[in-house]
């Protein structure tokens, strides 16, 4: 562990949530073994090794399925309300350990020390959310066309749900589906990121020692850990019926076509090319803030984090020009020191590709207006801090059309009608979130409608990152149509069954068909 690190309290929140020299990355609840290769997890603050990681091999993935299968049996029999309480206990839990929790999720990760903060939080949240959910786990009640008869619906538990989780929310993702498949009465099986080990061993320390100390059967909350090849264990298992996965969407096509071949349900959250539209009437002062954030915070590497800013060519310079001045004001360096605003990207490969998106917009004849680049120099020895860019760029060029997962904000002009501004913002292949800046009622509710954004999340007055644990998540096109978290979101962790009961003695046919013996 590098000074830098202690001095900020690291070492005492990696003893705090449990975490050794050494850690097994496979775990049942009680029982935690691994025998396969070494994992090194290294810090892309400051480069320094944060500990190591046995992963997961097919006779210790073996071993975590059945055990799974077997606690599922036992935990689906448990009042959900019963279930609840468990989850409420695991919150408890969270809370105390907000603190140390969100420090490694900064300190592995790279996001600033109150995003890693903030989103422990959103684990909080959905659980506080998935407690509430435990006494509303309802059906519906439908009038039969035959007399005598009861119709309704019903959900029953799914059984083993796989989870498979990115780097950049390497704890949040992984509440959102664990939180509310425990209460639905499922059990989970979670890969988190290979990049970011450290965090899911602490996690599943504290669901281990919670569910251990009330009794929990083991297996309800399981962990393993390696590459893409530990992954493809669930997703081509006929025993795990839902797989949960969230990155990018040549991954989500791999895992879609997986699972879909053994007809099994897939939840995909996957990539995401987000743009805020700002019309004439727009707030510049508002849009400045959502739009920075949005393309800086997390350094870039959000799935919602905004990647287009479609602005109206009458306020265009307008806009261009605040944007640059308030580029000139961010503070790039150690993301657990607070003054700080950006942190690293998460490894040198990420480096390597925003680097090489920055070459491409030039190349299709973009116009740099925030130079770019690699920090180096003392504070930046982990080669991962890179500068937050602004290009200037047409919609149709081949760069803008993909996911850029670093800071580039890619700024475009439209002119004429707000149609304009939506074919624009339509016209990529992801669908996830969307925002507008305007203090007009028509154009709000013209973005809001039918024939306005097509994605899952369309937002007014605010940028497109920073979604709340009530509404369900998600999107569509290549974004993959799965929705997590909030609304209606526990309907995929269960199974539906439609329940018809005849209390007569007689026993009359539907559509009024005769059938006499």
């Amino acid at each position: 562990m590098s000074e830098t690190a202690i001095d900020f309290g690291m070492d005492k929140a990696l003893q705090q949530l449990g975490l050794k020299e050494i850690n097994n990355g496979t775990s049942t609840g009680k029982d935690w073994f691994s025998n396969g290769e070494i994992i090194e997890s290294y810090s892309p603050v400051d480069g320094s090794l944060i500990g190591k990681v046995k992963s997961t091999t097919r006779e210790d993935y073996e071993k975590v399925i059945t055990t799974a299968q077997k606690g599922f049996k036992s935990w689906r029999t448990m009042p959900a309300p019963q279930r609840g309480e468990i989850v409420r206990k695991f919150n408890d839990e969270l809370r105390r350990l907000k603190e140390p929790l969100g420090k490694l999720v900064s300190y592995e990760m790279g996001k600033s020390y109150q995003e890693g903060l903030g989103e422990v939080q959103e684990m909080i949240d959905i659980c506080d959310f998935a407690v509430g959910l435990s006494r509303q786990l309802h059906g519906l009640t439908m009038h039969s066309e035959r007399p005598g008869h009861r119709m309704y619906e019903q959900y029953h538990p799914l059984g083993v749900v796989g989870i498979i989780s990115a780097f950049n929310f390497p704890v949040a993702v992984w509440s959102w589906n664990t939180a509310l498949a425990w209460v639905c009465g499922d059990a989970c099986i979670w890969k988190g990121s290979e990049k970011t080990p450290m965090t899911s061993v602490a996690c599943q320390n504290i669901a281990a020692r919670v569910f251990s100390e009330n009794g929990v059967p083991e297996g309800i909350s399981c962990l393993i850990t390696g590459d893409y090849t530990v992954g493809e264990f669930m997703t081509k298992d006929e025993r795990i019926p839902l797989i949960s996965a969230t990155g990018s969407t040549r991954m989500g096509k791999i895992v879609a076509k997986t699972v879909g071949e053994r007809l099994g349900k897939s939840l995909l959250e996957l990539g995401g090319n987000n743009a805020i539209i700002v019309t004439p009437d727009a707030n510049i002062k508002n849009t400045v803030i959502g739009a920075v954030f949005g393309a800086v915070g997390t350094c870039g590497q959000r799935c919602t984090s905004t990647r287009r800013l479609i602005v109206h060519e009458d306020v265009y310079d307008k806009v261009k020009n605040a944007l640059v001045n308030a580029y000139q004001q961010i503070r790039i360096g150690n993301p657990l020191d607070e003054n700080n605003h950006v942190g690293p990207l998460i490894d040198k490969d990420a480096v390597k590709n925003y680097l090489s998106a920055l070459e491409k917009v030039k190349a299709e004849g973009g116009n740099i207006l925030v130079e770019g680049g690699v920090l180096e120099g003392e504070g930046y020895e982990s080669g991962c801090y890179v500068k937050p860019a602004i290009a200037e760029a047409e919609n149709h060029f081949e760069i803008v059309q993909h996911e850029t997962f670093g800071p580039v904000l890619y700024i475009l002009k439209y002119s004429g009608d707000l149609q304009n501004a939506l074919d624009m913002q339509n016209g990529v292949r992801q669908g996830l979130s969307s925002a507008i800046m305007t203090n007009n009622l028509r154009e709000a509710e013209r973005f809001l409608s039918v024939e306005g954004s097509d994605c899952g999340i369309a937002n007014v007055n605010i940028g497109t990152s920073g979604a709340e644990i009530g509404g369900a998540f998600g999107g569509e096109k290549e974004t993959g149509g799965g929705r997590e978290s909030g609304s209606d979101a526990w309907k995929i962790y269960m199974r539906r069954q439609t329940n018809t009961i005849n209390y007569t003695t007689e026993l009359p046919l539907a559509q009024g068909i005769k059938f006499d013996l």
